[in-house]
């Protein structure tokens, strides 16, 4: 599996989850091209992610989804704007990218939120890695905030499974996030001039496993230019996240779909 698959995880999927590229891959092997530095594909995209974390209203947004990279050096694929493998292979990746998702949240978003402080999406700085040997591959990255909107510092791992069926490249596997203090405290945590003014009980948060999830991507190759690429994560909420009182279900479901041109 490449990179691009990968990094569709982010939380929007990432999500990111998560770029939202998950064909490329599979369009390159199965087609020989002429050898080109560059790599360029764009399309439409629908991102659907809980309108805050833990809640039990959905959202959709459109966006538009892009991949491209020159050399397998430089990328841009979905949420992450602008990255570098550091470290390359035929089968393992290293590297960092500034990446975006859509965790925010607003006291409008829900009545029970009506006196707690607002959360603001922003940009994260993105340490990631993967190895794939065979039909399997592992990864892991670090999301660390680097806006001041005090979403902390997530990690993930997930191990994926996939499989080419003619045009059809499947990809599945299990995953979990941790995430530090800072975050629980602000997506969860509620302190007492918070439970004050919204009448929520006081809870206190810590770092800790923040989900259990598991991961189902597909592409399907129309042919060398057209593809269509769906993605979901369902996860359960564990944790100071599953304790919250803001937190309405512990179903935590994320999803993306794409139409890609490749040029």
């Amino acid at each position: 599996m490449s990179q691009k698959m990968l990094s569709i995880r982010g939380r929007c999927i990432a999500l990111a989850t998560a770029g939202a590229c998950c064909m490329t891959g599979l369009a390159n092997a199965a087609e020989p091209q002429a050898d080109s530095d560059w790599k360029l594909s764009v399309g439409p995209g629908m991102y659907l992610f809980p309108k805050f974390p833990g809640s039990s209203q959905l959202q959709v947004l459109p966006f538009p989804v892009q991949d491209i990279s020159w050399k397998d050096r430089v990328f841009s694929q979905g949420p992450d704007v602008l990255g570098v493998n550091v470290l390359r292979g035929e089968n393992h990746h290293v590297g960092m990218s500034v990446s975006f998702d859509f965790q925010s949240r607003s006291s409008s978003d829900d009545p029970r939120l009506k006196g707690l402080p607002d959360v603001h999406y922003g940009p994260k700085l993105r340490l990631f890695a993967d190895y794939t040997w065979w039909a399997f591959t592992g990864s892991a990255a670090i999301y660390q905030d680097i806006a001041g909107t005090g979403q902390g510092l997530t990690a993930m791992a997930d191990l994926f499974v996939s499989a080419p069926l003619g045009k059809l490249l499947v990809s599945m596997g299990p995953g979990i996030t941790w995430a530090n203090s800072t975050y629980t405290k602000t997506f969860f945590g509620v302190n007492a001039q918070e439970s004050a003014a919204s009448g929520l009980p006081q809870y206190s948060t810590g770092s800790g496993l923040r989900d259990v999830h598991f991961n189902l991507n597909a592409g399907y190759e129309f042919n060398r230019h057209w593809s269509l690429n769906l993605a979901a994560l369902v996860g359960r909420l564990e944790g100071s996240a599953a304790g919250s009182p803001i937190t309405e279900r512990r179903l935590d479901l994320n999803g993306m779909a794409s139409v890609l041109y490749r040029f």
